[in-house]
């Protein structure tokens, strides 16, 4: 079982940054990869960027593609998502997803096995 939570989210001007972190429970944290996914009001839930176990392989949407980083550190159980030059559209909930096994980062959301109850990200005009 594992446990995650968000933090970070907030109110930010077009433009500017925003970084959320995930923490993680368990001590297997390496084991799993990690996903960033959001959903906007009227929309489906969708893959933001992810990361395996290890941190060695990173995808990404391609509509964030140069503004978000993804990383990880597994010595603290946390994911984190350097969110930059954010725009409006990047307005959502944001949620961190963990699914076994680590080796395999995908963009399916029936495939992580563990879900954070999200923060909110809002990005005005």
């Amino acid at each position: 079982q594992v446990q995650l939570q968000e933090s970070g989210g907030g109110l930010v001007q077009a433009g500017g940054s925003l970084r959320l972190s995930c923490a993680a429970s368990g001590r297997t944290f390496s084991s799993y990869a990690m996903g960033w996914f959001r959903q906007a009001p009227g929309k489906e839930r969708e893959f933001v960027a992810g990361i395996s176990g290890s941190g060695e392989y990173t995808d990404y949407e391609d509509s964030v593609k140069g503004r978000f980083t993804i990383c990880r550190n597994n010595a603290k159980n946390t994911v984190s998502l350097q969110m930059n030059s954010l725009k409006p559209e990047d307005t959502a909930v944001y949620y961190c997803a963990a699914r076994f096994p680590g080796t395999v980062v995908t963009r399916a959301d029936r495939a992580y096995d563990f879900w954070g109850q999200g923060t909110q990200v809002t990005v005005s005009s």
